[in-house]
């Protein structure tokens, strides 16, 4: 059989942050945001490489992935913590498997402003931190949620799919929930735990209108919830959040949103001018009276003024968050301008 083992730790000794697995390919790393082939192996074959990854599931793992043709689950291998996505391609069952580090990294050092620290102080509200995958949102939701763990006494519920960082002992109790091992769906156990007296809720991925009106309901009601979305900008978070409803809800919507959102943190990591390592470059949307404004009248598009204009209120738009990371020499003007949402506004605040 083949030996997951050995390139589970070969992940760990070369820091990568995922291994893939996929059948006629050649194992790979991906190190500092590049693939790189293990050329020492030889391409893996469909059948050993199923019969692998089909020892690390229980009997009803197997008969979901079977089912569905994909599955997350997470394990451990020598004190490191792996997310693991099965999914079948035309090659056969394969694999991505992402490295959670067992130390959760603060906010500072994950070279976050320290302006996101406010979040951890708030008693209710909705917060969101957006961005592509595989950009390190859900390292920044735990720092945040560690953060909260290490200074109040409060029951903080989470819903992953699957469970990646695994809290220390602070001053709070967590309940983590994984979907299809503790719970079946996302809607049911965000239901419930309106009934299991939380102060924070943290929901892994709003994937449906169900789940996403039920987090709004949560916030609502007193409780601090955070979240999760795959989009680029503050205001397409806000259009996709309020474009999950029916075009009857909408207007309703854009009111209770603009009530409860406290911050939208869009994030991605940019390969680093000195060649090694990434950093993240952030847009940030404070929700103030100008803000809340524009949502509840449906008009977003005038947000990225907004974001222009509010940094004292902690509000920043993307292109000025990377100019600041050029003039400082920590990325490139290339890596600026290919990462920009606005690159006209980029160029605008670079001939300043």
């Amino acid at each position: 059989m083949l030996n997951l083992n050995e390139f589970l730790k070969l992940a760990i000794e070369k820091n990568a942050s995922d291994l893939h697995l996929i059948p006629s390919f050649l194992p790979s790393l991906r190190i500092e945001g590049e693939i790189h082939f293990l050329a020492k192996y030889p391409p893996l074959e469909e059948k050993t490489l199923e019969e692998a990854l089909f020892s690390l599931l229980n009997d009803e793992q197997k008969q979901i992935l079977l089912t569905n043709k994909e599955l997350d689950l997470s394990q451990e291998f020598e004190e490191t913590r792996f997310r693991i996505n099965l999914y079948y391609t035309k090659n056969g069952l394969s694999a991505s498997f992402r490295l959670i580090p067992k130390k959760i990294r603060t906010l500072e050092e994950l070279n976050l402003p320290p302006s996101l620290y406010k979040i951890c102080d708030l008693t209710q509200g909705f917060v969101l931190v957006t961005g592509p995958t595989s950009n390190g949102k859900s390292t920044t939701l735990a720092a945040l949620i560690n953060e909260i763990n290490l200074k109040y006494p409060y029951h903080v519920i989470t819903i992953e799919d699957p469970i990646e960082y695994v809290y220390p002992k602070g001053l709070s109790i967590i309940s983590q929930r994984e979907l299809y091992t503790h719970t079946y769906s996302w809607n049911k156990p965000l239901k419930s735990a309106l009934r299991e007296d939380p102060n924070v809720i943290l929901v892994g991925e709003m994937r449906d209108y169900d789940t996403i009106s039920l987090a709004l309901t949560a916030a609502e009601t007193g409780h601090l919830v955070f979240s999760t979305l795959h989009t680029n900008s503050a205001p397409e978070t806000i259009d996709r959040i309020i474009d999950a409803f029916p075009s009857h809800q909408q207007n309703q919507i854009r009111i209770q949103l603009s009530s409860v959102l406290k911050m939208v943190i869009v994030q991605k990591l940019l390969p680093q001018a000195s060649g090694f390592g990434r950093i993240p470059a952030l847009e940030i949307l404070v929700n103030t009276t100008s803000v809340s404004n524009l949502i509840r009248e449906g008009k977003t598009h005038l947000l990225p003024g907004v974001l222009e204009t509010e940094e004292k209120e902690g509000s920043i738009l993307f292109e000025k968050y990377l100019v600041k990371l050029y003039r400082q020499g920590l990325i490139s003007k290339e890596t600026a301008f290919s990462y920009a949402i606005r690159p006209k506004e980029l160029e605008k605040f670079i001939l300043r």
